[in-house]
């Protein structure tokens, strides 16, 4: 398929457009926290041998330390990673939630995976943020190995902790800098924990030449965005669904090819959004947003890299074309090297037109009838 050519399956919309075909088609995630990410066989594994209650129901153990389908408040929803935190305190379990993770996007076609974590909530049996670091790179290198998925790493800061302290993560993230961290990143609750209060730590990883995305537009308002753009030189923007409350901010990030970490799924179960019908997501892509798709936390939101696919193209009944172009986003927005990016993104075209062959996509008479 050559750029611009037009296919009949470039139409091909919805419910129309196979399942198989959703998890072949090449994909980042840019935008996945390791402790809301385990499996879930996993997380029941570690905690009987940490001595938690472990039910043997796996409905019974989402119901006693995960959030409901839907779970408002955001203190409380928060509260769940302290379960999953709890079994991360080791390089050796570090490890293998990183490799696990890994090779779970790899099988479902994730080709660019970029994991975002707070080294300093996994320090309690005396491993260091370093150690932290160095072993989730251990896992995602050994799944790279046996998959040959791609990636690297995003430090996290939490809003409420000392300023001093997503200094030392900033450090932390610029030293790691061409050794498998990509990027700082800034999360927790927004309201009343300004980004600008760790203006230290962008600054620092700024001066170093690391990328920034910062969680904003979620609990606060546009302002939140502006802050993270303006004062602390956001590269990307986590989530960022209150952008559509500002015009002339979100011309600005459309204009500047901003690129915006959309989690659908998750934005529905911390009622970031009433119903998905009502999220912006298409909105964006009419009005040009660089708009990627990511799974934010697969075990609390029960998701993958597919599952969230598929429920984009059904919500926003999207053509081939549009998800195809959706996906570019994903790749053309990772924290990698531009020449490597490149030439991820010819061999992605590619990709994308042998899949229509393989499928016989261009065969079907009518797109809008059911695969």
């Amino acid at each position: 398929m050559k750029i611009g050519d037009y296919r009949s399956s470039d139409l091909l919309r919805g419910s129309a457009i196979p399942t198989a075909l959703l998890e072949a088609l090449p994909k980042t995630d840019l935008h996945v926290h390791l402790d809301g990410s385990l499996r879930l066989e996993t997380f029941m594994e570690l905690g009987r041998e940490a001595g938690m209650e472990m039910p043997e129901d796996e409905e019974a153990v989402r119901a006693k330390y995960f959030p409901a389908d839907r779970s408002c408040v955001v203190d409380d929803f928060l509260s769940h990673f302290d379960h999953t935190v709890r079994l991360m305190q080791t390089e050796e379990n570090l490890t293998r939630v990183a490799r696990e993770l890994a090779e779970d996007f790899a099988a479902e076609g994730v080709w660019w995976l970029e994991v975002r974590f707070c080294p300093l909530k996994h320090t309690e049996f005396g491993l260091t943020a370093d150690g932290a670091v160095a072993a989730v790179a251990a896992g995602l290198k050994q799944a790279a190995e046996t998959t040959g998925i791609q990636g690297g790493i995003i430090i996290t800061g939490i809003r409420t902790i000392d300023p001093a302290s997503s200094l030392d993560l900033a450090r932390l993230a610029s030293a790691w800098r061409k050794r498998g961290v990509v990027a700082f990143d800034l999360a927790g609750v927004e309201e009343d924990h300004q980004a600008k209060d760790h203006l230290d730590a962008f600054y620092h990883v700024m001066n170093n030449n690391q990328n920034v995305t910062i969680h904003a537009g979620v609990g606060f308002g546009p302002g939140s965005i502006h802050q993270a753009l303006h004062r602390c030189g956001a590269n990307r923007i986590g989530h960022g669904v209150r952008l559509e409350e500002d015009a002339e901010l979100m011309a600005y990030v459309a204009d500047n090819r901003i690129p915006l970490e959309i989690c659908l799924s998750s934005n529905r179960q911390s009622c970031v959004i009433e119903d998905l019908a009502r999220h912006p997501f298409r909105y964006y892509l009419r009005e040009g947003l660089r708009v990627c798709l990511n799974t934010d936390n697969t075990l609390f939101a029960r998701t993958s890299p597919a599952t969230e696919l598929r429920l984009a193209v059904d919500t926003f009944d999207l053509t081939l074309l549009e998800t195809e172009n959706l996906l570019l986003n994903g790749f053309k927005s990772a924290f990698m090297p531009a020449q490597a990016k490149g030439a991820m993104i010819v061999e992605l075209l590619e990709t994308f037109g042998s899949l229509r062959d393989k499928f016989d996509l261009d065969e079907i008479s009518d797109p809008r009838k059911e695969s």
